[in-house]
């Protein structure tokens, strides 16, 4: 599709030793998908990790035998610093979704190797990755201005705040390709 066409990642032979079962293992495009789908623990500047309760993103401190719990991110890229980000295997992905006057993160029951950049539907999961230092924001690419964050307090909902330098919410994340 236009998401694979459009995808260039330098180098490389065209399918050199490559089986169907190497195709979602490598780093260029193949069919529709653009490149590997990985997977990456996020935790934001105070430790909390990602995790799902009541079918809601939460992050909070997890200890001892809760610590399964934990969400990994699956991220495909689609440009340099544009990606989607989905949880359970790519199965479920975020969305910024605007509704009159309100911008709110969702979870929606979307394959992440079928969303595609070149798609104006699908610009709601797209978040656009900034590096500084050893942390990370993410900013939505449909609703510009609105950032990925963590409140203060353990246990609540992972969300968006348009305020990303009061410190209200957190939106500076550590992002770890997971091993």
């Amino acid at each position: 599709m236009a998401l694979a066409d459009s995808y260039e990642e330098g180098g490389g032979g065209e399918g050199e030793g490559e089986d169907s079962a190497d195709k979602e293992t490598v780093g260029r495009p193949c069919g529709k998908r653009p490149c590997k789908m990985q997977a990456f623990r996020i935790w934001d500047i105070n430790q909390k990790t990602f995790y799902l309760r009541n079918n809601q993103l939460v992050a909070g401190y997890l200890q001892g035998q809760n610590v399964y719990l934990e969400e990994k991110i699956d991220v495909v890229p689609i440009e340099p610093h544009a990606l989607f980000l989905g949880i359970h295997g790519g199965k479920m992905c975020l969305s910024c979704v605007k509704t009159g006057d309100e911008t709110r993160l969702q979870l929606e029951a979307v394959d992440i190797t079928d969303l595609s950049k070149n798609k104006k539907q699908d610009e709601r999961f797209t978040f656009i990755r900034s590096d500084s230092g050893p942390t990370t924001s993410f900013e939505s690419a449909a609703c510009r201005g609105w950032f990925l964050c963590t409140a203060m307090e353990a246990d609540q909902p992972v969300s968006l705040t348009n305020k990303p330098n009061e410190d209200v919410m957190v939106t500076k994340f550590y992002f770890q390709e997971d091993e």
